[in-house]
């Protein structure tokens, strides 16, 4: 009989090992991720240091080094899918985990879960951070009708383009739409979005979410066009952020 694929949740950011995980990652998400030996990871790095996590009040099923992780990132081709899976098909439960928040979800797990309901394996999704839905959440616009678009193109020329045609799209059908940025480039896209959209649509920034430094501001790119030709650009620079707009 096949084993389950579990999908846990990450943190959203760096913890320090005294911090408790129980706000973020429930106490149930911590006992199952700490029985399994094998995972299915975006980065083995990132998920060792989340098991080292897990470990300061849930004792791992071995030793860290003795836990097999397997890497699936954006370059792992479709025919090394089945090879990842191999093991639970031979009755093994293991985890997929994203480097931050969700996997599946703005994450290259979701043609592995694909698969692994082809091939008759149960999937549990498991509770915890997603940075999107946070971000619906706490911005004030739609949460009834939205959508999520990935990255914008980085062409500038292409990105006003894209930008517009989101702002439509929202104004047509009252949906939100959002977004993610490189962190690196967060400024640039907030003054293009400022730049581009309407006076009148609002535009939302939530930065850092769960972590100490958390800021979610929500205003219209009016607002955001005025505070940064008065230099009161956003703390955001290389932090991740999720960008949302809904045009009037």
């Amino acid at each position: 009989m096949p084993g389950t694929l579990y999908l846990i949740p990450n943190t959203l950011g760096p913890h320090d090992a005294s911090d408790s995980l129980a706000h973020i990652i429930p106490v149930e998400v911590q006992q199952i991720t700490a029985k399994l030996d094998y995972f299915i990871a975006e980065n083995a790095k990132t998920t060792r240091a989340f098991l080292k996590l897990i470990d300061t009040s849930n004792t791992l099923a071995k030793p860290i080094q003795e836990i097999r992780i397997a890497e699936l990132d954006v370059n792992t081709e479709a025919k090394a899918l089945p090879a990842l899976l191999a093991p639970l098909l031979a009755g093994q439960d293991g985890g997929l985990i994203s480097e931050a928040g969700v996997p599946a979800v703005a994450d290259p797990g979701a043609n592995l879960v694909r698969l692994a309901h082809a091939q008759g394996i149960q999937v549990r999704p498991l509770v915890g951070p997603s940075s999107l839905l946070l971000a619906v959440m706490a911005s004030g616009l739609s949460g009834q009708n939205f959508a999520f678009n990935g990255y914008l193109p980085i062409d500038a020329a292409a990105r006003i383009k894209r930008i517009r045609q989101l702002e439509e799209r929202s104004r047509a059908e009252k949906q939100t739409q959002f977004f993610i940025e490189t962190p690196y480039r967060n400024t640039a896209m907030l003054e293009t979005l400022a730049a581009t959209c309407q006076p009148g649509t609002l535009i939302s920034i939530a930065t850092d979410l769960t972590l100490p430094s958390e800021k979610i501001c929500t205003q219209s790119a009016a607002k955001w066009k005025t505070d940064l030709a008065n230099g009161k650009a956003p703390d955001f620079h290389k932090k991740p952020t999720v960008f949302l707009l809904l045009a009037e």
